[in-house]
């Protein structure tokens, strides 16, 4: 009877069991289904978006083309003008009309005849007949982001000496978000931080805004709080005449409006922000959600000055003089080895100042600046803030993400734990593709959870090269990562490379200058340090991360030995460019390389994991 009872208080709980998995599982299938609605959604917005922009693209075109011919018809007008003017001053100069106009003038009067047909008779010079000149293209205005936002001041004065320097050009793309476009009031700060995220319309005024924003109807106004310029009237204190009537154009046409206070006392502004739709601040006491200031990685980034850097720690009064505008500051950023920065600095400069591979302190030290630069990266960026406000006003957040497919060839089963343990320690990879023996899928699952992995065996017939062609088709991330399981990866490996796709213009990425390590030596040996930060023709395959359709584009020749060599040759002949990132996060492991002995140097005898990892 006991164990009847026994038997059945077991199947009572397992049916309690499975009962709660179904309910678990159909929680979650309505959490699935609720995010694909969500998604369907903002798939259709987009949708209509793109159509909107496309229809609105095709108007401007044919505006364009009807502006053209207009000139056209114009300039042949004039030629006409011209001609018809020409003819009249021919036929004036013209003898038989000289004479006729002589005998008119003197026919009463012989003296004045005579001298007349005598004046007559002399030759006198055409007037030269005018010719058709090409018609005028119209100037197009450059609306790429940072046009016409550069650098202009070359010198600058430390100890009363002028020091010349090369400006930092500011880049011109890309958009983060093309389809998507605001209407933007803003100190230059603020616009810099803004102006990749979308596409930006500035410099309308309370006069012209309707007929400048009509243009290009934008999705939303972000209105900062300026001090200065012909809208700070307008949003301080009583909200003025031109701010009502650009808020009143915004709500007949269904446009977001948003004011982002930033500076100034919350209480100077609060009556205009009232009509706003949204309110955002940068000071915690303000009441409002918070949109603080972040970096803009295609402005502030370690990309280096031509010349590199001068060799002195200067202040943060030197290097930041009060006349300078804020491109000039963005190159002020990256000029000097180190800043000293005095208490109370804004932590939103220190990160400015950190994300352009600064020291901040007494003494430039790398390793050290390349950990502020990715604690300053990890505070977050303006295109995460952008994310959070249009996620808070309802519009759809549409972008490329940085998320890693990883490629992990295991030749040898003895690497396969160590292999395995790299891939493990990185942050943003959604999928592995291993090929290995067959015993050693088990335990790529076990140890890569929650990543999605696909297992595929190893073909002895495959070179290296076909084997990651295969890899590559099974990706489905935005980018792929080849990752060799000999070598030491740090943790942060992948989220240090990942990062140059912010703000270079490259479709691979890797490390050109890196730390390796000869067992057989027990020597460490740095390669190519200049090469770090910079286009350059190769990097370490084993250091390659891609965008994953210009990899397709391209493919992986059929060699086992010298793929990489020659993936980096056909870039070249491409035009595709790659890039070289930080030497730290990598340490290519070996028994012995002569070829990487005769092309590094020699940095220690030990081990380089303490130079290479931070």
């Amino acid at each position: 009877m006991s164990t009847e009872l026994e038997s059945t208080r077991r199947a009572l709980r397992d049916a309690i069991a499975e009962a709660e998995h179904a309910a678990e599982l159909a929680r979650l299938l309505d959490a699935a289904q609720a995010r694909l609605a969500e998604a369907e959604r903002a798939t259709e917005e987009l949708r209509t978006m793109n159509e909107r922009l496309t229809e609105a693209e095709a108007e401007l075109e044919s505006e364009r083309t009807a502006a053209e011919k207009l000139r056209k018809e114009l300039a042949e007008q004039r030629y006409q003008a011209e001609v018809a003017q020409w003819k009249l001053s021919s036929i004036k100069v013209a003898r038989w009309n000289r004479i006729g106009d002589a005998i008119k003038t003197g026919k009463s009067n012989p003296v004045r005849l005579a001298k007349g047909l005598k004046g007559a008779a002399k030759p006198v010079k055409r007037p030269v007949a005018p010719k058709r000149k090409p018609v005028a293209v119209a100037a197009q205005k450059d609306e790429r982001p940072g046009a016409a936002f550069q650098a202009t001041s070359t010198t600058r004065t430390v100890e009363g000496k002028s020091v010349r320097l090369k400006p930092y050009r500011i880049p011109t793309g890309p958009n983060t978000r093309p389809h998507l476009t605001a209407a933007v009031i803003a100190d230059p700060h603020a616009e810099a931080l803004l102006r990749y995220e979308w596409r930006q319309t500035t410099g309308f005024t309370p006069r012209d805004f309707a007929r400048v924003l009509a243009g290009e109807v934008p999705h939303l106004l972000v209105v900062e709080s300026v001090t200065q310029g012909p809208w700070a009237a307008e949003i301080t204190g009583e909200p003025g005449e031109g701010l009502r009537e650009l808020l009143a154009w915004c709500a007949a046409r269904g446009i977001r409006t948003v004011f982002w206070h930033t500076q100034g006392s919350v209480a100077d502004y609060a009556a205009a922000a009232e009509l706003f739709d949204h309110r955002f601040t940068t000071d915690l006491a303000a009441g409002w959600p918070r949109l603080p200031f972040a970096i803009q990685p295609r402005v502030h980034n370690p990309l280096p000055l031509s010349g590199g850097r001068y060799g002195r720690v200067l202040t943060l009064d030197q290097l930041l003089p009060s006349h300078l505008g804020y491109p000039d500051v963005l190159t002020s950023y990256r000029w000097p080895i180190a800043v000293e920065c005095p208490p109370g600095t804004p932590q939103w400069r220190l990160a400015e100042l950190a994300a352009c591979g600064t020291s901040i302190g007494p003494e430039g030290d790398s390793r050290r600046a390349h950990a502020a630069l990715r604690r300053a990266y990890n505070m977050g960026t303006m295109t995460e803030r952008v994310d959070d406000l249009l996620e808070a006003i309802g519009l759809p957040s549409a972008r490329a993400t940085l998320d890693v497919s990883v490629i992990l060839p295991v030749f040898d089963p003895s690497t396969l734990e160590h292999g395995l343990a790299q891939v493990a320690r990185q942050a943003g990879v959604t999928q592995v593709v291993v090929f290995g023996p067959e015993e050693a899928e088990e335990r790529a699952r076990e140890v890569l959870e929650p990543r999605e992995v696909v297992f595929r065996e190893l073909d002895p017939a495959l070179s290296t090269g076909a084997l990651l062609n295969r890899a590559l088709d099974l990706c489905e991330a935005d980018l792929v990562a080849i990752m060799d399981p000999r070598d030491v990866y740090g943790s942060h490996y992948l989220a240090d490379l990942s990062r140059a796709f912010l703000f270079s213009t490259a479709d691979i990425v890797g490390k050109a200058s890196y730390y390796a390590h000869l067992r057989g030596a027990h020597a460490t040996l740095l390669k190519q340090p200049e090469a770090e930060y910079t286009y350059t023709p190769e990097v370490n395959g084993a250091t390659l991360l891609a965008r994953r359709n210009a990899l397709r584009a391209i493919g992986f020749a059929d060699l086992t030995e010298g793929w990489d060599e020659v993936l980096m040759r056909q870039c070249r002949t491409d035009g595709i460019k790659v890039f070289s990132t930080d030497r730290f996060g990598y340490v290519r492991v070996r028994d012995e390389d002569r070829w990487l002995l005769g092309a590094a140097h020699l940095v220690e005898y030990g081990s380089a994991e303490p130079h290479a990892l931070i």
